[in-house]
């Protein structure tokens, strides 16, 4: 007899915080038909990846736009009628002027939105597991961890195969799948909120960022230093590459190649004197259209990588 199994029902939120008159608050959301106070999440749309949804389901319940940092664990609980549920957290300073932006007014889903204290909100939320994603939040700020950059780190998409391809190798572009690749990240990759996106030289690495560029608005700039055809040569300064991204300490998208990605991951291990670990290696090992997020603090850079985490394509 075979038995049906049931998906667990999959959501994204984060801890949205801010500095107000030199201290921490962080938003709570009071929850109309729920009657809760919780931090602000919801449910992956089909064709979202979770960290799209985060941002997505923050400006809709209370009209932020936001970012993200570094990610903050994943709780699980049982819904009533027995399914699974999983919820992914980030955290998300919020600007003043995305406060200012706001246009957040009461509604049915939400009742009210409220900045409070860390301490308060420990205590004030309604569930156990919200208390637990704001105890690491409160780690990471005893550490001098919670304000972050992202170096995120792009395996082209899917390609048209070299035994297929007459022309240069740097000239193959993407199968339409690849296509459909860069179109899915798009969203997720805008979630982090880029500052610069590099991309190799190669046709089908410019062509992987060129959605979440026009997403974004930010401009690609091609350089020779990602490509394929440098590293094979000996002649690609990966160290350089990384050296100048930790110095300017902003969210960036490098975009290269299979091949490039361990040493390109190995030089920011090196460089942040953070160990090598299986979830370091799985960072490097993409797949054509995944990327890794490798999170490094603002305030205490000698902390090393904060958090890593890698995604994938959406199925459909």
């Amino acid at each position: 007899m075979t038995v049906a199994t049931t998906l667990p029902v999959l959501a994204a939120g984060a801890v949205c915080w801010r500095i107000v008159d030199g201290r921490v608050r962080v938003l709570l959301v009071h929850r109309t038909q729920h009657r809760d106070v919780s931090l602000p999440k919801g449910k992956l749309d089909p064709g979202e990846t979770l960290p799209q949804t985060a941002v997505r389901e923050i400006l809709e319940e209370t009209g932020l736009k936001v970012s993200l940092g570094a990610p903050l664990g994943d709780i699980g609980y049982t819904l009533p009628g027995g399914r699974d549920k999983k919820v992914s957290y980030w955290a998300a300073e919020v600007s003043d002027q995305a406060v200012a932006e706001s246009t957040f007014k009461a509604n049915d889903e939400i009742a009210a939105l409220e900045w409070v204290s860390l301490a308060k909100a420990q205590k004030k939320v309604s569930y156990t597991h919200d208390t637990e994603i704001l105890n690491t939040f409160a780690a990471r700020l005893d550490a001098g961890t919670a304000r972050t950059f992202a170096i995120i780190t792009l395996r082209h998409a899917k390609t048209v195969p070299g035994e297929m391809w007459d022309g240069p190798d740097a000239s193959r572009p993407l199968l339409p799948r690849g296509n459909q690749q860069a179109a899915s990240i798009a969203a997720g990759l805008a979630a982090y909120g880029p500052r610069r996106i590099f991309a190799s030289t190669a046709v089908r690495c410019v062509a992987t960022v060129g959605p979440v560029a026009h997403t974004t608005g930010v401009r690609i700039k091609q350089t020779e230093s990602l490509s394929q055809d440098a590293y094979e040569l000996g002649e690609a300064p990966l160290h350089e590459v990384v050296d100048k991204r930790l110095h300017r300490q902003q969210t960036v998208i490098l975009c290269t190649h299979g091949p490039v990605l361990p040493d390109l991951v190995d030089e920011i291990a090196h460089a942040t004197s953070t160990p090598i670990t299986s979830v370091l290696r799985r960072a490097a090992m993409l797949s054509p259209g995944e990327y890794s997020v490798l999170h490094i603090a603002i305030d205490n850079p000698s902390a090393g990588i904060v958090a890593i985490e890698t995604h994938s394509p959406s199925a459909g």
